[in-house]
């Protein structure tokens, strides 16, 4: 007997599983990070998981996105082969037509940040699409679909190496996560591929990404495999590396670890190795040809009774009086609420702007005495004057930093840690570095309370706007010294971890 999957019916689940997971965090991830921020007692880290926690309910309760970086959309299918799909268009076209109108949704517009010709050109193809698919034919009457969005802050982290067959994974990952920084937005999850091919690692690592978050019963009731224990081992140990919540330093940098392996060449040992975001976001449905399938909303009752209200010692500035005397008088870990007009620009601007200059041609804005914002938001919707528009990863413009410093700009806001060439920009230029929680997009919205585009239209989401703040929280990352938090905090958190240890140990 065949079971007829009908067109319509895969297009509707698709989109109403992308909507949902736009702002519905799985549950599991809320459970571990409620987990996680009871147990914190970093306080850097634990105002940033109250961030991402209260920042995920009011989502839930908004209907609006996560992440400002509604993601790249991978779907795995295991397509059952008595199964057919009515439809005159490929699988690839129809599933690409639910991300479609997912992301075209009015009441909830989505981010669309895929671009074609990725080599040179790179155009926005304005709806999300292409998706990245990948197919199954497996015994069976229905289709098993999974749907997961990725941003491209954690995406960007995701690491592979051949290695000798005699190589320690552990070691391997050990030295790994601290390349990675904290442009992924930790406290999240570790996906890893072991085996196969080179591709097939890392597809292996993304699907295992796919699964529930369940180290704590793993942890109760013990290993019961070789992965299981391989699992627990990096887990304690990454975790014993002190990164912490945003890279500030801390017990939980990782909520899981996810192993998948296939069988491999005698003198191959290829290893992937993705990390998912504090935007972690995937969902699950099955067809058998009578009908769409609708997610089960979770009940608000769920989420940790977590409400972030800025700390006692946030120091409130104003940008419209800002001087670089006032810039200088912050210190590394200093909360700030940041008040007044700030200008926004990342990865485009910020090349057009080199290239501009380059030519003698005027800026459409000045920089002088100016913060910057990298950040490129999600559209408003009903009232809205911004839709979320949390940080996107600084690294990205640190080799823009001097040439911005140069045009009188006091001080730039991103998140994760700045590199080498920034900081000694700005060590140089006695500026500052302020980084805002990634994966509290909505919540940083709601201290925007106007803006305006003032450069580079063209640009979409990328262009310089000009937003107006009310009490938008900032923690001092690099200060005018050049001291990075993101250096010196995991430093002192590994020491403290392992003196625990030993103390345990005694």
């Amino acid at each position: 007997m065949t079971t007829t999957i009908r067109e319509a019916d895969l297009i509707e689940s698709v989109a109403d599983a992308l909507q949902y997971i736009s702002y519905y965090h799985p549950m599991d991830y809320i459970r571990a990070l409620g987990a996680a921020y009871e147990a914190e007692v970093s306080p850097a880290a634990k105002d940033a998981i109250a961030q991402i926690l209260t920042n995920s309910r009011m989502c839930a309760e908004g209907h609006r996105p996560i992440c400002q970086d509604t993601g790249i959309v991978t779907v795995f299918v295991k397509w059952g082969q008595d199964c057919r799909l009515e439809s005159d268009n490929s699988l690839q076209e129809v599933i690409d037509e639910g991300v479609r109108r997912a992301y075209l949704h009015p009441d909830n517009r989505l981010r669309a940040s895929i671009l074609s010709d990725p080599a040179f050109s790179r155009v926005n193809t304005k709806d999300n699409t292409p998706s990245v698919l990948h197919v199954e034919m497996v015994p069976g009457h229905h289709v098993e679909v999974i749907v997961a969005a990725k941003g491209g802050g954690s995406e960007n982290k995701s690491k592979f190496k051949m290695l000798n067959p005699s190589d320690s994974i552990v070691d391997w990952v050990l030295e790994t996560v601290p390349t990675m920084g904290a442009g992924w937005c930790p406290p999240g999850m570790l996906g890893i591929g072991i085996g196969g091919t080179a591709e097939k690692a890392m597809t292996l690592a993304k699907e295992s990404l796919m699964g529930d978050i369940d180290m704590a019963q793993l942890k109760a009731r013990g290993p019961q495999n070789k992965i299981e224990e391989l699992r627990i081992e990096i887990f304690d140990k990454v975790n014993a590396l002190g990164i912490g919540a945003q890279g500030l330093g801390g017990l939980s940098t990782i909520l899981d670890v996810k192993i998948m392996d296939w069988p491999t060449h005698a003198a191959s040992k290829p290893i992937a190795m993705i990390p998912n975001c504090a935007a972690t976001r995937h969902a699950h449905f099955h067809l058998d040809g009578s009908g769409p399938a609708y997610l089960e909303p979770p009940s608000l009752d769920e989420w940790p009774k977590v409400q972030w209200t800025p700390s006692k010692e946030a120091i409130r500035v104003d940008l419209d009086t800002l001087t670089p005397e006032v810039v200088a008088s912050w210190k590394p870990g200093d909360r700030l609420l940041l008040n007044g007009k700030m200008l926004t620009g990342r990865d485009a601007a910020h090349k057009r702007i080199q290239d501009m200059l380059a030519r003698g041609e005027q800026l459409p804005v000045q920089f002088k005495g100016r913060v910057i914002y990298y950040v490129g938001p999600v559209d408003p919707v009903r009232e809205e004057v911004v839709g979320p528009a949390g940080p996107t990863t600084a690294t990205r413009m640190d080799k823009f930093t001097r040439m911005m410093l140069e045009q009188g700009l006091l001080a730039m806001v991103g998140k994760a840690e700045r590199g080498p060439v920034a900081i000694e920009a700005i060590k140089d230029h006695k500026a500052a570095y302020l980084m805002a929680v990634g994966g509290a997009a909505y919540l940083v919205a709601r201290a925007i309370k106007a803006s305006k585009v003032v450069g580079f239209e063209d640009l979409g989401m990328e262009a310089i706007y000009e937003f107006e703040l009310k009490d938008m929280p900032v923690t001092v990352a690099v200060d005018a010294t050049g001291e990075s938090v993101h250096h010196t905090a995991p430093l002192v958190w590994r020491e403290k971890i392992a003196r625990e240890k030993l103390l345990e140990k005694a």
